[in-house]
């Protein structure tokens, strides 16, 4: 009699918890952060309410699981660019970086918002803080492989700081702009080499 009848599927509890994170990813990309509740979240990943709120109890917990996820992402694509680009002058960094960040603005803009509102999140909420600073170190670490140590920092802070005014802003930075602050910090300034060394 049990061999007649089909067989039970087993829940996957690894693939239940994804599902709810990238259900979380796109109920920020469509509400924000203010919007984000477990019963819109279980309806994104069309599950029962009670699942969201077994494998992630409060909405920081949400939050928490798609910033790892976004994180993850992020970090797997940075290290895919840096492998496929092992020596760049201080010019093709400052051209590649550029095509980077303008892509923010086009095909990749609500990947950046969502990105973006889970970073932020961390301004209020404590223990994102950790997972929010590997952003910029991983920035960092990508840029070592071919700049100084200060002059990565320096390139870490102005992408995140050129994409994000290129989100929040009424206007975004056009190519040239991005380009000529980049190559200012990858290159050294003509003026200030002369003075130095005259």
């Amino acid at each position: 009699m049990a061999a007649d009848q089909p067989a039970r599927r087993r829940r996957d509890p690894a693939r239940r918890i994804e599902e709810i994170a990238a259900a979380t990813e796109r109920v920020i990309a469509a509400r924000g952060i203010e919007g984000l509740t477990h019963r819109a979240v279980a309806e994104a990943a069309d599950v029962p309410l009670g699942a969201t709120t077994y494998h992630f109890a409060t909405k920081d917990d949400l939050i928490q699981a798609a910033l790892q996820r976004a994180y993850d992402r992020y970090a797997a694509a940075l290290e895919e660019w840096a492998a496929q680009r092992p020596q760049l002058t201080a010019t093709q960094l400052t051209v590649l970086l550029t095509d980077t960040l303008m892509g923010c603005f086009g095909s990749q803009r609500d990947q950046q918002v969502v990105q973006f509102e889970l970073y932020l999140a961390a301004l209020r909420r404590p223990a994102l803080r950790p997972l929010a600073d590997r952003y910029a170190e991983t920035t960092a670490g990508l840029l070592l492989a071919y700049v100084d140590p200060v002059t990565a920092q320096a390139a870490t802070a102005a992408l995140h700081g050129l994409t994000l005014r290129g989100l929040a802003g009424t206007r975004l930075p056009t190519r040239g702009e991005v380009e000529d602050v980049l190559g200012r910090i990858l290159t050294p300034n003509p003026a200030l080499v002369g003075a130095t060394t005259g």
